[in-house]
């Protein structure tokens, strides 16, 4: 599906990501610097996402519990925030959706979380 990434910088960064993929592979693949400190093991919030589309975000899945305790550690918390790492790419609504990284994160870790080496 087409995704436009907005990094940090305010750059404008069209994308495809594949059906199943996680929006953080999904940037990582496509070069957008999108931090991921826990690797996608939902341990942190440093895949915090925006979506600009409140239509988009009201389609997607809702975050489970542990998602949304790790979004209340994220810099910059919105109405339309998710981890990437939690958002799978599904055709329908995302479909051309814009997804913003924010400007920094806070890179907290929960304990007792050990990532397993590359």
């Amino acid at each position: 599906i087409a995704v436009t990434f907005i990094d940090r910088d305010g750059v404008t960064v069209p994308a495809r990501a594949v059906i199943g993929e996680n929006l953080l592979d999904a940037a990582h693949a496509r070069g957008v610097e999108l931090e991921g400190a826990c690797e996608g093991s939902l341990a942190c919030s440093t895949c915090h996402v925006v979506f600009d589309s409140e239509d988009v975000f009201a389609s997607l899945p809702e975050a489970c519990d542990d998602e949304n305790d790790m979004l209340d550690l994220a810099y910059g918390l919105t109405a339309t925030s998710r981890l990437g790492c939690q958002v799978i790419a599904t055709r329908g609504a995302m479909e051309g959706c814009v997804v913003r990284v924010p400007r920094a994160t806070r890179n907290f870790a929960v304990d007792g979380f050990k990532p397993k080496p590359h």
